[in-house]
């Protein structure tokens, strides 16, 4: 059993936790070490072993987890209820496994992957950029450095933490985009790329000092990678479809498992399957062919393949990254978030805005007479100008999110802060 952890203070003792647990089961427990989750997951999945990754993700460092792997790929959502039930029955009867000493970490998962990337794009391609690597508390952030100044690229690195910082690819701090901005003009950087904690959420900020959004950063790493179907959750912008860059799109609920269940029923004589989520975490269901070289599937998010696919397509197409997705049709989506919201309160005013015209009014006088009201996960609105409003409680945190797309980026940018300010004032009313 692989066992990897992010950079939380809390990690190392549940990975000590899972350690003895799984000596107890009878089983060998494998020490990655602090790995990005991907790494983990391609290491495992080419020889077959299951995993565990104690992480948060991108959430405040309060918060912890653990994510699962099994000897065939990411845990989905049917493995949760019988390991559940297993768990509550063995804290029932009070069973504790004796603590045991955790072998030396294995390098050779965290040097592997930073191989996988080095030998699928040989040649150096992102030799002459100049690229700045955001370091904060990401796990992989020493791999993601190797991994750019291997494939050519000069690194100028900046903000090691010592302590862990929560980073939301779809709910960034404005105070980061502005820091990158100035690393950016500071050092004449074509961009500046991160990710979150565990390193499955990429971070791409543009010559400009714009974020790329992820589901653009997705849309544009499959068209690169020649992919015919793409599978992405109803939170990905409306673009993907609209500009027919693709033979095929799925969409999905949110959620890494509902991607990889859809791409796994997708039929492969049709083409290369991969999937992408509007956090920017990238999924390949099929093997792909790069030229000369073939980049293993791995159907589990990962940051560094669409930062790579970006970079190398600025570099082939001699454009800046702010350029790029000129090529699809002109819809801007945003995301924010707000925070300590009781899943019970959360949950009754999705189901008042599902259901009634008023509830959508007193948000905002525009809600209230939608197009389409989807509920496939949260409440998805579609205005009668195209313009989609989307409301959904967040599954591994205390918050409510929040999602606006229009056809204009300072358009999304006041819609979705004058739905917060609402948000705001009814679920955290003063007093």
């Amino acid at each position: 059993m692989l066992l990897g952890a992010d950079l939380r203070a809390s990690s190392p003792s549940i990975v000590a936790a899972c350690a003895s647990a799984v000596v107890a089961a009878g089983w060998t427990p494998i020490n990655a070490g602090n790995v990005p989750t991907p790494a983990l997951a391609a290491y495992a999945l080419a020889r077959r072993l299951p995993a565990i990754m104690v992480t948060g993700s991108h959430i405040p460092e309060i918060y912890n987890g653990i994510k699962f792997y099994r000897p065939d790929g990411e845990f989905l959502k049917e493995d949760e209820a019988p390991v559940r039930e297993r768990a509550l029955a063995l804290l029932a009867r009070g069973d504790v496994a004796p603590a045991v000493v955790l072998p030396a970490i294995d390098a050779t998962i965290a040097e592997s992957y930073v191989e996988r990337y080095v030998a699928a794009f040989p040649g150096a391609p992102l030799a002459g950029l100049k690229v700045g690597v955001d370091l904060h508390s990401a796990v992989g952030r020493d791999l993601t450095v190797s991994i750019l100044e291997r494939l050519g690229a000069e690194v100028h690195s900046f903000r090691r933490a010592d302590h862990f910082i929560a980073v939301d690819t779809e709910a960034l701090d404005p105070a980061d985009v502005e820091r990158d901005r100035l690393e950016i003009e500071a050092h004449g950087l074509m961009a500046v790329v991160s990710t979150d904690g565990d390193g499955d959420r990429p971070l791409v900020i543009d010559e400009t000092g714009r974020q790329i959004n992820g589901d653009i950063l997705g849309a544009l790493t499959a068209r690169h990678l020649g992919i015919a179907t793409v599978v992405t959750p109803l939170s990905s912008t409306s673009a993907i479809e609209i500009g027919g860059w693709f033979d095929q799109v799925v969409r999905t609920r949110i959620g890494s498992p509902y991607v990889v269940s859809a791409m796994a029923a997708t039929d492969p004589d049709e083409g290369p399957i991969a999937g992408f989520e509007a956090n920017g975490g990238f999924l390949t269901e099929s093997d792909l062919r790069l030229g000369g070289a073939v980049l293993p599937r791995l159907p589990t998010r990962d940051a560094i393949l669409p930062i790579i696919a970006v970079l190398k397509l600025a570099v082939e197409e001699k454009q800046p990254l702010s350029k790029l997705a000129d090529e699809l049709p002109s819809r801007v989506m945003k995301a924010d978030r707000l925070k300590d919201v009781d899943p019970a309160t959360g949950a009754s005013f999705l189901k008042g805005i599902a259901s009634s015209p008023d509830a959508r009014a007193a948000i905002d006088p525009r809600l209230t007479s939608p197009a389409d009201i989807n509920v496939i996960d949260g409440v998805r609105l579609t205005l009668v100008t195209g313009s989609v409003v989307h409301f959904r409680q967040s599954g591994n945190a205390p918050e409510m999110r929040c999602y606006v797309e229009t056809d204009d980026a300072a358009r999304t940018e006041k819609f979705l802060g004058e739905l917060m300010a609402r948000l705001t004032l009814s679920l955290k009313p003063k007093g």
